[in-house]
């Protein structure tokens, strides 16, 4: 839909805070007390109001923690807040469909964390949800919005590297290698939608296809070479039935040939590496590990006869100066895809953040491209 003509755009236009709950906002180190806590209070325009957990007393032990005052025990009595105009849901993957079913029957405008549902027909289903109605979505492919992919998106469409001739993704997971933290154990259960390649390498090829434009042809094989990972707390072996091998090619619009390959674990080499090689030029982000989305990025670029060097992301690209990219890492592009958010609700057009249509989309580019040769 169109977000100029939704009932969060006047008070987005006229600098009232939107008021937002969230959905899994624990006490304990949860994905949104690292990332949408911190990025939600380094982006004015926003208001954390509401919280709730899969308990009443936990979700009171996480309001007394981070200050939030309205605690639910459910998330339909968070959805009923008056004072919540935009739900978040942070939780795992399979609860998402029936939390995000939730909130937009409450007619509230819904962030859901990616992967937004468990395999393609959840995420249709959620999409189709969605749309008609008079709020907006944004699913949580917040790669795209990092200052340093908005700052090579121009780069390249400037001509730095002059024509595209091939990409070059190599990334590690972290998770889905030779050992498992105890809290980690849904990540290596295919079943369970959260994995190396709906995770690190999705996110990636969305931030890539930001830049880039997205591939054709894409085809992704997978491989399963380790069956299980040592559990760090007990000691003991936990099945995997995840892949932990991610391989895939395509090509680009005008013909550029775009190869990835994300493997399980972490690597005593580089962990990410992303190359973007053209006639003129060469670009080269790296970071720490394979998550694009939340990962510190290193940018460098070469063009002619120089050799890289580093580039620095122009402050102009940085909506959001509260946050530093490498101490805050985790919340960096989520606060700014907050911020672009915001300027949707503010100025209409375009959207510059992905909606559900977007991410079922995503889904079904993913799952249509796995092959079996």
């Amino acid at each position: 839909m169109n977000t100029a003509m939704s009932p969060l755009a006047e008070p987005a236009r006229s600098g009232k805070p939107i008021g937002v709950g969230i959905i899994g906002l624990g006490a304990d180190g949860s994905w949104a007390e690292r990332s949408h806590l911190p990025a939600l209070r380094a982006v004015p325009g926003y208001e954390l109001r509401a919280l709730s957990t899969s308990s009443k007393q936990s979700a009171e032990r996480s309001g007394h923690k981070h200050g939030v005052s309205r605690t639910f025990g459910t998330a339909a009595e968070l959805a009923a807040c008056d004072e919540v105009d935009l739900v978040v849901v942070a939780v795992k993957v399979p609860h998402h469909r029936e939390l995000v079913r939730t909130a937009l029957s409450a007619g509230k405008s819904v962030l859901c964390e990616w992967p937004l549902g468990n395999g393609l027909a959840e995420a249709e289903d959620m999409a189709r949800q969605a749309r008609g109605r008079v709020v907006p979505t944004v699913v949580g492919l917040q790669a795209r919005s990092h200052p340093a992919l908005a700052y090579v998106r121009d780069l390249v469409a400037d001509g730095y590297v002059g024509e595209v001739l091939s990409t070059t993704v190599v990334g590690s997971g972290g998770a889905w290698g030779a050992t498992v933290g105890p809290g980690d154990h849904h990540v290596l259960d295919a079943a369970n939608g959260t994995t190396l390649l709906t995770v690190p390498f999705a996110h990636t090829l969305d931030g890539l296809a930001s830049v880039l434009g997205e591939p054709e042809d894409l085809r992704i094989h997978l491989a399963l070479r380790r069956t299980s990972a040592v559990d760090t707390g007990s000691g003991r072996p936990v099945p995997m039935t995840a892949a932990d091998q991610v391989v895939a090619w395509g090509r680009l619009p005008g013909g550029a040939v775009a190869t990835f390959h994300y493997r399980g674990g972490m690597s005593r080499g580089v962990n990410f590496r992303w190359e973007i090689n053209g006639t003129e030029g060469d670009l080269v982000l790296t970071a720490p590990i394979g998550h694009l989305q939340l990962s510190p990025i290193t940018l460098e670029g070469g063009r002619g006869t120089a050799g890289l060097a580093p580039l620095t992301v122009p402050d102009s690209y940085v909506r959001v100066p509260r946050l530093d990219p490498h101490a805050d890492a985790p919340a960096y592009a989520v606060a700014h895809a907050y911020q672009r958010f915001l300027d949707d609700l503010r100025e209409g057009g375009t959207p510059g953040v992905p909606d559900f249509a977007h991410g079922a989309a995503r889904h079904r580019g993913i799952e249509s491209a796995i092959t079996t040769d």
